[in-house]
């Protein structure tokens, strides 16, 4: 007698590639609250929240910030952003 009562047996689970490590957090001042924005090392998005919560607050603990992304390397990634917005923000680089 079979353990599956039944019923069929899941297929075993093949783990397929892991997304790249996040390598930059930036926050970047905003009318209606600073936002953080994740991005991978060739600076695509892949998350933007409240740069209040706490988990922003954890995530840059112990780090250093460089002020300013005004840099041509941030233009697709900022592009919503004005100048004054980009050249407040805060870069924070994890290590990999």
């Amino acid at each position: 007698m079979s353990q599956g009562f039944g019923r069929e047996v899941p297929a075993r689970h093949i783990q397929t590639a892991h997304r790249e490590a996040i390598k930059y957090l930036v926050v970047i001042p905003a009318a209606e609250g600073p936002i953080a924005k994740l991005l991978l090392a060739n600076r695509e998005q892949t998350s933007e929240f409240d740069a209040n919560t706490e988990e922003a607050t954890s995530m840059t603990y112990g780090l250093t910030a460089l002020v300013g992304a005004t840099g041509p390397e941030w233009d697709k990634a900022l592009s919503g952003h004005s100048t004054a917005e980009r050249a407040a923000a805060k870069v924070y680089t994890f290590k990999t």
